[in-house]
């Protein structure tokens, strides 16, 4: 009987291991070849699978490989806009399918840089959370005019805007960096340049307008909290850590210096709108996707807080498929029917997304997606779990 009772016990052990293994992370080193292993190896319809990729390779972006056009066109109705940072020429459809960190499926060439514009926003929310686990921001409901007293945040209206704010993109902040003007920036299909320019201010907190020269505001101001390029911060703490390449670059406008501790630096954008923003490879998206999906840890290392990431995809009041610049899968104006509510995702213009769907153990990264079809793209990827 001890003898029966021995064995149940060691094949209770197997099978508990067995089943663990089944769930466990795989981390890529920096440079290594992407581990692979078949959808069939996680009960997944390789056919289905195969159907959403070919339908995201035949549903490219309609709009011009040379983005200097594309960006010019986009952005056509814009007063006053022009390029003023760096553009590259892009290349095709694009994206990796990871189930918990292995791929599954590829598609498109994944080392290659491409522009990744308003995916750089929840890059730059994520310098915005390691400033908060460093304590060099208190609380994000603190009045950014504490942090920033060179006039960037003076006046009545400008005074009551908090770091939550300009995360959420519901700050209404208004004035003018770079050159930009906040109500030029993605303005009204009504009315004319007068009643944008002298429109009434809304409170703090209650009305999301998505607006290039707010999230810019943010990034200004991230510099000057942490005195350092925001790329050289990117860099140290999160993507050498993560084992990112070396090719990824993330570039402001050619007006944008500004001197902290007698130090010239550039202050970085948070998209592409007018150029700029962060030009990085698929699989430098997948591994920046990967750590969200583990809860800010690599390897067992915390480079994130668990408590900041809750905060990120956590519905602000004016959006609820908005946190602080992640996109929520929430039941609202952008949601997508049969996805799971819990699924976040960064997305820019052109088609650039990275989706975490902690549910299924999923990063998924698609570019150049004609964006109207994301949905349908992702209801095609449910359909083969």
């Amino acid at each position: 009987m001890k003898h029966l009772h021995l064995i149940k016990t060691i094949i209770l052990f197997l099978f508990l291991t067995s089943l663990s293994a089944q769930n466990v992370k795989y981390f890529p080193e920096r440079n290594e070849m992407w581990k692979k292993k078949s959808p069939s190896d996680f009960n997944i319809d390789n056919k289905k699978l195969l159907s959403a990729i070919y339908f995201a390779e035949s549903n490219e972006y309609n709009g011009s490989r040379d983005l200097r056009i594309a960006i010019l066109k986009g952005f056509e109705k814009e007063p006053f806009h022009k390029i003023l940072g760096p553009t590259k020429k892009r290349g095709g459809p694009a994206g990796m399918i990871l189930k918990n960190g292995y791929l599954i499926m590829s598609w498109g060439d994944a080392k290659r840089v491409d522009m990744t514009f308003s995916v750089t926003k929840s890059f730059l929310s994520t310098i915005a959370g390691l400033a908060y686990d460093n304590q060099l921001i208190k609380d994000e409901n603190d009045l950014v005019a504490n942090y920033i007293w060179d006039g960037t945040f003076a006046g009545k209206h400008n005074s009551k805007i908090t770091w939550k704010h300009l995360l959420q993109q519901n700050s209404d902040w208004s004035g003018e960096l770079w050159g930009g003007k906040d109500w030029a920036d993605r303005p009204p299909r009504e009315g004319s340049l007068d009643e944008w320019k002298f429109r009434t201010l809304k409170e703090p907190g209650t009305f999301m307008e998505y607006n290039d020269v707010r999230v810019n505001v943010l990034a200004y101001s991230l510099t000057h909290v942490w005195r350092q390029p925001l790329p050289l911060v990117l860099k140290e703490n999160i993507m050498d850590k993560i084992g990112a390449s070396t090719t990824w670059r993330w570039f402001g406008y050619e007006n944008a210096w500004i001197e902290i501790d007698g130090i010239n630096m550039k202050s970085v954008t948070g998209g592409g709108h007018s150029g700029g923003g962060i030009f990085i490879s698929t699989e430098d998206m997948a591994r920046f996707g990967l750590l969200f999906l583990n809860d800010g840890k690599w390897k067992g290392e915390s480079i994130i807080s668990k408590t900041w990431i809750e905060k990120a995809i956590t519905p602000s009041i004016p959006n609820k498929n908005y946190g602080y610049m992640w996109w929520l899968n929430k039941n609202g104006k952008r949601h997508w029917e049969g996805i799971s509510e819990n699924v976040f995702y960064a997305a820019g213009f052109g088609g650039n997304f990275i989706i975490i769907d902690k549910e299924n153990d999923l990063v998924i990264v698609t570019r150049w997606l004609e964006p109207s079809k994301i949905k349908n793209f992702m209801q095609k990827v449910n359909e083969a779990f």
